[in-house]
C-alpha cells in the first residue's frame, strides 16, 4: 500500500474579506467561508490520490470567531486520515486583523472525500503518515470521527425514508 506524509497534502489559500463577502452583521457569510473550505479541501484530497476527489460529506464546520472586513483569512488544509477509499481532510481558518496583526482561529472543518477513477468508481487511497504533534493528534482522534460519521450517515439514510419529494403546490 502506498503511503504519503501529511505534508505532501498540505495546501494554503489566503483571501481578503470584501464588502460583498459580509452579511448584515458585517461579518463574513458562512456560505462564502464554506465555499473556500470545500475548494481548498478538494485540492488537498486530490493531492493525496492524484485523481479527481469528490466531497462525500462535510462533517463539520465550526465557526469560532467572526470574520470582519478588517481581516484577511488564511485557510490551511491537509489530510488527517485515510480509510480504504475515504479521505478525511482538516481545514483550519486563521484570521489576521490587517490593522493590528492579531491572529485567531476563526473556524475549523472536517470533510470527507473519495477519489474516483475514470469510470467514477472509488479507488483505494494511500495511507497517511503524520509527523508533527498537530498532525498526530488529528490522526489519533480520526477513528472516533469516522465512527461518528458512519453512524450519522446511517441515521440520515434512515431519516430520508420519511421525507417526501412532492412539492406543496402539487
Amino acid at each position: 500500500m502506498e503511503q504519503k506524509y501529511v505534508r505532501e497534502t498540505r495546501c494554503f489559500k489566503t483571501s481578503r474579506v470584501f464588502p460583498l463577502d459580509v452579511n448584515n452583521h458585517n461579518t463574513m457569510f458562512g456560505g462564502k467561508l464554506m465555499s473556500l473550505i470545500d475548494d481548498i479541501a478538494s485540492i488537498t484530497a486530490s493531492k493525496l490520490c492524484r485523481v479527481t476527489a469528490v466531497t462525500a460529506s462535510t462533517d463539520s464546520v465550526d465557526f469560532l470567531k467572526p470574520i470582519r472586513p478588517t481581516d484577511y483569512v488564511s485557510l490551511e488544509s491537509f489530510v488527517t486520515w485515510t480509510g480504504k477509499t475515504s479521505i478525511e481532510v482538516f481545514v483550519k481558518v486563521i484570521t489576521e486583523d490587517l490593522r493590528t496583526g492579531k491572529r485567531d482561529i476563526a473556524a475549523t472543518s472536517f470533510l470527507t472525500f473519495v477519489g474516483l477513477d475514470e469510470c467514477n468508481s472509488p479507488i483505494p487511497v494511500p495511507r497517511i503518515l503524520p509527523e508533527t504533534e498537530e498532525e498526530r493528534k488529528l490522526y489519533e482522534t480520526a477513528s472516533h470521527r469516522a465512527e461518528m460519521r458512519k453512524t450519522r450517515r446511517e441515521a440520515s439514510k434512515n431519516f430520508a425514508h420519511y421525507l417526501v419529494t412532492k412539492y406543496p403546490w402539487e
